[in-house]
């Protein structure tokens, strides 16, 4: 897998902004994506580095539309932990 078809998106949500403030950072990855990879990924497209990677598979959601339960796929998260003093700037203020 190439490294930038590692990273999918930011998560830009309220936790998420305050992880920010802890050097944190968090992003939807690819489901084969190892920590390794998203480390390499993470420092290559965003110049910083990177101390720490957490990896989770978050399951899918079950919604109910006319009586029928519909399950959306499960999905990769991984939290990065960046260097103190090192940020993400195409991420904060969002």
């Amino acid at each position: 897998m190439h490294l930038y078809e590692v990273l999918r998106r930011p998560l830009v949500t309220e936790k998420n902004a305050a992880l920010q403030a802890q050097g944190k950072y968090a992003f939807k990855v690819a489901g084969e994506a190892s920590k390794e990879q998203v480390k390499q990924a993470v420092e290559k497209t965003f110049n910083v580095t990177v101390t720490e990677v957490n990896v989770m598979t978050v399951r899918g959601k079950g919604r109910r539309t006319r009586g029928r339960l519909t399950i959306s796929p499960p999905w990769k998260k991984a939290i990065v932990t960046l260097k103190p003093g090192d940020t993400i700037q195409i991420v904060e203020g969002v």
